[in-house]
């Protein structure tokens, strides 16, 4: 035998390479076992196997790249304060629509419409509703183009809605202008902001949403006082022009969401050299849902928040003293009483706001993130859109709002039950992924011991020629 034949033997049989894992793939351990039974050398298939040697190899810095860890700052500051003003801009309007309604109210007021109060209250009404219903979709857009692209635009939109609306002479143009351009704006500028902090803070996650939430507490607590001097100095078209302001800095501030993770585009775009939709399946991702703590959650919060827009719009505790603290609002005899009992909310409706993105990045990961934020402000949609009304309904039968916030204060309870099942549940999730990983990784070293013995037996009949020769 010569030199060159006993290499391939060796090369072939000899000692296993370590350099490479041994695929967990059971067509590729049916064909090596095969070969090995036949006395043919063992092939390394690096294509015919899904998943196989290339497609692992070239997955890893993939994945890698995907799940980087979160700067934890530097431009991430910035990202904070980007996202800060995209609250306080887009919420801090919304919140001070009491001050444009009466406004309104007066600019399109007639004697001969006994239903401007409730045409001009759709308004409103239907600006909050749609922020949160398009949010699915948005989470979507998010997803196929990245934060930044969703958040420009989105900002851009709304800028364009509220310039529209500044030059109406009706109330019936501003269903569309105001209450779907400009809401719809608010929703791919807003949905961006929660989902792009994830990707740059993850220890100081919790404190960083805290202060970005933060933003829209003090853009309704000012922001009425200068809409009021504003629209007595130069009147209502011009104060919503000034607002436009407040949405051009949000178009600016967009700019700033530097993306860490790769988008579906992107991605696509790398392999094709062109911008491509990922398939239908990959665009609405469902998955999400099988995640029995996300359920429990998604329903959860919706379910407390038909009575939650009804006085105003910690998980559990927090949605309990918030349904109580509806149901002593007709109590209330004095400013006061009624002002304490409002700070008591805002303060319980604070720790459900700002751990909010949070806990969707715990229960789903960051992968997910964007579309279980929009799923779960979509579903929020359907109670901040019908609990007003039903709450008007009984005010009209019943003659008083008592019942009506009494009411109000039943759903966050119920909600906050619900709510509470999802730390039980988590972890037992927590539990049965460790108990996996402990398991596939019994697996491999049994599958490297399998390729060791595989190779030696491989081995001795090389040794065996050898010696014959």
């Amino acid at each position: 035998m010569t030199l060159s034949e006993k290499l391939e033997t060796q090369g072939v049989g000899g000692a296993p390479d370590t350099s490479v894992t041994p695929l967990p793939c059971p067509a590729l351990r049916e064909q090596q076992g095969a070969q090995a039974a036949a006395g043919e050398p063992r092939q390394e298939n690096r294509e015919g196997c899904p998943g196989g040697q290339s497609a692992l190899l070239m997955a890893g810095p993939q994945e890698g790249q995907q799940g980087a860890e979160a700067p934890e700052g530097g431009w991430g500051w910035v990202v904070m304060l980007a996202a800060m003003w995209c609250n306080g801009a887009v919420f801090g309007i919304q919140n001070s629509c009491g001050v444009l309604f009466v406004s309104m109210l007066r600019e399109f007021g007639s004697q001969d419409d006994k239903q401007l109060v409730f045409k001009t209250a759709w308004v409103s009404s239907l600006s909050m509703g749609m922020i949160f219903f398009c949010s699915p979709l948005v989470s979507v857009f998010t997803d196929i183009f990245g934060c930044r692209i969703i958040a420009v635009v989105g900002a851009a939109v709304g800028f364009v809605g509220l310039l529209l609306s500044s030059f109406v002479s009706t109330i019936e143009p501003l269903y569309f202008t105001y209450g779907i351009l400009f809401a719809c704006g608010c929703s791919f500028a807003y949905q961006p902001s929660l989902v792009i902090l994830g990707h740059y803070f993850k220890k100081r996650l919790g404190l960083v949403n805290g202060i970005v939430t933060a933003g829209s507490s003090l853009f309704t607590v000012s922001l009425p006082f200068l809409l009021r001097v504003l629209i007595d100095s130069v009147g209502l078209y011009n104060t919503l022009r000034v607002l436009c302001i407040l949405m051009f800095v949000l178009f600016l501030a967009g700019f700033t969401y530097k993306p860490l993770i790769s988008s579906a585009s992107d991605k696509e775009g790398g392999k094709k050299g062109m911008l491509r939709f990922p398939p239908a399946k990959k665009i609405f991702s469902f998955s999400i849902f099988k995640v029995t703590g996300y359920r429990i959650w998604a329903f959860g919060i919706p379910a407390a928040l038909f009575g939650y827009f009804v006085p105003y719009v910690h998980l559990v505790i927090s949605f309990f003293l918030i349904g109580l603290m509806s149901m002593m609002i007709p109590l209330c005899n004095s400013l006061g009483s009624l002002i304490a009992v409002c700070l008591f909310m805002g303060l319980f409706d604070g720790c459900f706001i700002c751990i909010m993105a949070p806990i969707a990045f715990e229960l789903v990961g960051a992968q997910d993130v964007s579309q279980a934020i929009g799923f779960l402000l979509g579903l929020m949609s359907v109670p901040m859109i019908v609990g007003p009304p039903i709450a008007g309904i009984l005010r009209d039968y019943l003659g008083t709002y008592d019942v009506a916030f009494y009411l109000a204060g039943v759903p966050p309870m119920i909600g906050g039950i619900i709510l509470s099942f999802i730390p039980w549940v988590h972890e037992k999730k927590k539990a049965k992924e460790k108990e996996k990983a402990v398991d596939e990784e019994t697996t491999k070293k049994m599958l490297e011991n399998e390729s060791t013995s595989a190779s030696g037996t491989a081995e001795k009949p090389s040794k065996e020629s050898e010696s014959v020769i």
